[in-house]
């Protein structure tokens, strides 16, 4: 059974983008693999976070994951600060990796934007400690999005040159699932910028614990364009605002954008925008009827991270300590 890490980080509440694009496919990942789910929030203080609201949303990411349908007996959850092997590995791996790979990061020259010379060190090398994080537990298969495929890329490159330099064949090659099923979801504000849960404004997402009322106010404010839907999918090239809101219908029903048009092609938005409201109501309303049930027991939610840490801890132990054996450490 192959084994698979992922992670999210704890930093704001979780969207629709996170779900549709993530954590719908983790659930289905479960099925024939050995899963480590991860709340990288060693990857969320690269950015500086309010140390309550951190703790906070650590907790609330959980519950989500669970209430998703990620069952924390059969795999692993856990915070990544919990075990201490990221950070161990982590700074092997620093000591392996090239400046030169770094410097062609497109992500950090995205989050640092013109201020790089301002940005914390631990965003520029953050991509080491993701490498650290899936090569910690020999895991061969990684969900990743497409923002995160160079980063996959070079957490290859790092297991080959460690694996080159001391002359061993110790961490395996890692390999990129796209599910079939993942929705790239956007900004309800911007059809060309991705959905997130950083944007200022929340207007431009729905977070995975909305009320039903708040979802209607978003997608009623959802931006669109004056032309009714047409009805070729291709139509939608152009029209970015609507490619999204057809996009989030077609995956919450499990159809094609073209089967979404062949019913609402022609129509305005109004009358789409209603089916769409209640498609999101009836899809997300089980998540967050649990999430809020779960949220009302902190200590089993803390429960399931001390337990998933635990049992981390039980397969990267040996792993790292390798590690920092080949590399010369005393123990």
């Amino acid at each position: 059974m192959q084994r698979i890490f992922s992670g999210i980080q704890p930093s704001g509440i979780p969207t629709l983008g996170n779900y549709l694009g993530a954590i719908r496919n983790w659930v289905a990942l479960q099925q024939g693999h050995e899963c480590l789910y991860c709340l990288v929030d060693l990857h969320a203080i690269t950015t500086w976070q309010d140390p309550a609201a951190l703790r906070a949303q650590t907790l609330t990411q959980t519950a989500i994951l669970l209430a998703s349908g990620i069952d924390p007996e059969r795999h692993i959850v856990f915070n990544q600060s919990a075990n201490s092997a990221h950070a161990r590995l982590a700074w092997i791996l620093n000591c392996v990796a090239r400046i030169g790979w770094l410097n062609r990061m497109t992500q950090f020259k995205d989050k640092a934007g013109k201020d790089r010379e301002g940005a914390s060190a631990g965003l520029y090398v953050y991509p080491n400690l993701m490498a650290a994080d899936i090569m910690a537990y020999h895991a061969t298969r990684v969900p990743v999005g497409d923002d995160q495929k160079q980063h996959l890329e070079l957490a290859n490159d790092i297991a080959q040159k460690f694996n080159h330099d001391y002359g061993v064949d110790f961490f395996p090659a890692m390999e990129a699932v796209v599910p079939p099923a993942a929705a790239r979801v956007m900004s309800l504000r911007d059809g060309t910028r991705k959905m997130s849960k950083s944007d200022p404004s929340d207007q431009s997402r729905i977070n995975l614990t909305d009320d039903a009322d708040a979802i209607a106010l978003k997608i009623r404010r959802a931006k669109t364009d004056p032309e009714p839907l047409p009805t070729d999918p291709a139509d939608l090239e152009a029209r970015p605002e609507a490619r999204n809101l057809v996009t989030i219908l077609a995956a919450l029903s499990d159809r094609t954008p073209a089967e979404v048009l062949a019913e609402h092609g022609g129509s305005g938005f109004g009358p789409f925008k209603d089916a769409l409201t209640q498609q999101l109501q009836q899809s997300l309303a089980p998540i967050t009827a649990e999430t809020r049930r779960l949220l009302a027991d902190p200590g089993y939610l803390q429960g399931v991270l001390r337990r998933g840490a635990g049992r981390a801890q039980a397969i990267s132990e040996p792993i790292v300590r390798e590690a920092e054996r080949i590399v010369g450490f005393v123990s």
